[in-house]
């Protein structure tokens, strides 16, 4: 059962559309209220940032763009931003409302993971950063807090952008982050980009298999020091057993300089799930030593340094510790550990250690489970048997190095000395320690060490651009750049860029434009269309008009020219006109039946087409002798020289006249049809008897198709 606690917004409506049901839980920079998204009917998580930071606007505007960028990254890992916006001194931002736990709640419940559930729960961790590596986000506070696993399973990165919004609006170079997960060059308030949330995950990860973090400390100054000039362990030496190839990615992802890390999330996934393809059942099944034992009493665990010894588990004589996760912050119901890894405002460049108590804490041993195992193999829930021989020689040995630590102690001093040298002594020892603290003081408040902001420089002469970060305390460095907007002499930009609160001993880089980068145009003549488009991408350049035009020599589809032409050095982005071939023209192919031969094929030609005459003519009783009486094509379209064939005519053929005289006018006329020729009837007296009385012509040659006149009777 959750418990919310009344909260006066509790009831209220934000910006006319979004309904607070209950406040979930309070931080450091904002309040978590469930709410309930009126227009769409769906309930989401609205975060409400405290009022000191909601009165900022450069704060507010920079939140925006961070708000804008994460809200284009859609990805089943990470938690979707869906709104940002203000209502009268509200300034808010509204996620996905995601019910479940954090991984915190995982490590605190199970303690040290097996390889196989460490790395199953850190890959979609790593495919959720890749894809935001991708689109060009950077986290800045990876930790187990802000990895989600909702009740269905799926597991989810949330809080992108909102460390970056808040460093980039403090005035005194602060960074906001988990001081256990921080990446060293953040530390040292250098450029952060993916690397540094991949050390984060390092850091994740080798807590995940050994159930504690590689750096503690009473003060985060402490830990953060550790980041800066330590190494992160091999894992293996508080597992044993564990595979090599884990403590090689542990120290890969760990490593203090960026440039030996994984360049980004897509990178270092590769490599994680090719080393979980690659390991045996048995190292992936490794059961490390549990850092916490669930089944012994928390009277009975030691506490690990920094740490509270575990709470109790929901169920047990006090409050629950059941969580809930609302858009990347976890909410306890009654109790939040000290160990829980709040997000940590610190400066961004720690004091070095002649200013201050920085060095690290002696790392006290990992517990040994056998502790509480006798010699008969003897494990329980509670303490070991006081008599056992396990504790006796525990005990032993913490006599012996008791008994060490007195004999090590003087307890007289051999030489009592002066005691007005003494006092001397001091008086030096404390003149020294302020002139230190005063040096210390300059240093960082007005010498090269105190925080300034890089001005804009773009677009600034190289002359103007150097005097204005010397006035400012800065030393510059410059380099030449091509760039296609900046006038040569220029000042392009800075690295830092502009804005940015850096030391003022750090050095700052400009960066002059040379002007516009010139690159040779490529011969795209005779090639097609298609490997033109391909060449003209290839080089960086545009693809301008295309002009089509018929060409008897070249193909269609054949580059004929091009503007500007090859060999001419023109900048990224030029548009290229080119001039296409449509192939040769088409000629219409003209009729020529029923002229004569001759004027057939002038015409033809006339044409630009070739005549072609068929070696046989035809006989056709339509067609004169001498006249065409095909062609082939009849129509449609050639190109230039193109044949067409001609077939003369014979005119008609000669077909002999039977004689019908005396036979039926009926019989006469279907013989006659027959042969071909036209019958024409002629009666006398109204040929009642039907008998052919006269034939013309008659037992002679005539045309086929000519006329045969018949007289009956």
């Amino acid at each position: 059962m959750q418990h919310y606690t009344s909260d006066p917004l509790a009831g209220t409506l934000v910006d006319d559309r979004y309904l607070i049901r209950s406040r979930l839980a309070s931080g450091g920079m904002s309040t978590v209220y469930v709410a309930t998204d009126q227009r769409l009917e769906r309930d989401v998580a609205l975060k409400v940032l405290h009022p000191h930071m909601a009165g900022d606007p450069q704060f507010l505007d920079r939140l925006g763009r961070e708000a804008k960028a994460a809200a284009r990254l859609s990805h089943p890992h990470v938690v979707g931003v869906l709104d940002q916006g203000e209502d009268g001194r509200i300034a808010y931002l509204v996620m996905e409302y995601i019910k479940g736990h954090t991984l915190r709640d995982v490590i605190k419940d199970k303690g040290a993971l097996s390889p196989r559930l460490a790395l199953a729960l850190i890959d979609p961790v790593v495919e959720g950063l890749g894809a935001a590596h991708a689109a060009g986000l950077i986290h800045r506070d990876i930790k187990p807090e802000n990895v989600l696993i909702a009740d269905d399973g799926r597991i989810k990165v949330g809080d992108f952008g909102l460390a970056r919004a808040v460093s980039a609006s403090t005035s005194t170079g602060a960074l906001i982050g988990t001081v256990a997960y921080l990446s060293p060059e953040l530390v040292l308030g250098r450029q952060a980009d993916a690397r540094s949330d991949i050390y984060s995950v390092g850091i994740m990860l080798y807590e995940m298999m050994t159930g504690r973090q590689p750096f503690d400390g009473d003060v985060p100054i402490q830990v953060a020091y550790q980041h800066v000039n330590s190494t992160v362990g091999a894992p293996s030496a508080l597992v044993p057993g564990l595979a090599g190839e884990l403590d090689e990615l542990v120290q890969w992802c760990t490593a203090n300089d960026p440039d030996k890390r994984p360049v980004d999330g897509n990178a270092l996934l590769s490599e994680l799930r090719h080393i979980r393809t690659n390991l045996s059942d048995a190292e992936l099944d490794l059961q490390p030593p549990a850092a916490r034992r669930p089944d012994l009493p928390a009277a009975a665990l030691p506490a690990l340094p920094g740490r509270d010894a575990p709470q109790p588990r929901a169920g047990a004589t006090g409050a629950g510790s059941r969580t809930e996760v609302i858009g990347g912050i976890q909410q306890p119901t009654e109790i939040i550990a000290r160990g829980s890894n709040p997000t940590t405002v610190m400066s961004a460049a720690p004091r070095r250690p002649a200013y201050g108590p920085l060095s690290a804490p002696e790392e006290a041993p990992y517990p040994d489970p056998d502790a509480y195992r006798d010699e008969a193999g003897f494990e329980g829930g509670g303490a070991p048997p006081a008599g056992s021989k396990r504790v006796q020689r525990r005990q032993g040995r913490d006599e012996e190095k008791a008994r060490a630590r007195a004999a090590a102690t003087p307890v007289r001093s051999l030489r009592e000395g002066n005691p007005r040298r003494r006092g001397l002594l001091w008086i030096f020892l404390l003149v020294i320690a302020a002139l230190l603290a005063a040096g210390a003081g300059w240093f960082f408040g007005m010498g090269p060490g105190s925080p300034g902001t890089i001005p804009d420089l773009a677009n600034k002469s190289v002359g103007e651009a150097q005097q204005l970060l010397r006035t400012g305390g800065f030393q510059s460095t410059t380099k030449d750049v091509f760039d296609d907007a900046v006038s040569p002499g220029l000042v392009v930009g800075s690295e830092p860029s502009a804005g940015q609160v850096i030391r003022k001993f750090q050095p700052v880089s400009l960066a002059v434009s040379k002007g516009p980068e010139l690159f040779a145009l490529p011969e795209l003549t005779g090639r097609t269309l298609d490997e033109a488009k391909t060449a003209l991408n290839g080089a960086g350049m545009a693809l301008g008009q295309i002009t089509e035009t018929f060409n008897e020599s070249a193909a269609a589809g054949k580059v004929l020219a091009q503007a500007p032409r090859s060999g001419n050095p023109a900048r990224h982005g030029t548009p290229v006109n080119l001039t296409v071939s449509k192939g040769p023209q088409p000629i219409p192919v003209p009729d020529v039946r029923g002229q004569e031969q001759g004027a057939a094929v002038k015409a033809l030609e006339a044409a630009g087409l070739t005549a072609v005459v068929s070696p046989e003519p035809v006989n056709d009783r339509k067609v004169p002798k001498g006249a065409v009486v095909a062609q082939d094509p009849a129509g449609g379209n050639l190109t230039r020289g193109g044949s067409v064939t001609l077939t003369i005519s014979k005119g008609p053929k000669l077909v002999e006249v039977p004689n019908f005289i005396g036979k039926q006018v009926a019989e006469a006329r279907k013989a006659l049809e027959q042969l071909g020729f036209e019958v024409r009837v002629n009666n006398i007296l109204g040929g009642f008897f039907g008998t052919v009385r006269d034939q013309d012509p008659v037992k002679t040659k005539a045309p086929e198709g000519s006329l045969v006149t018949l007289t009956v009777v």
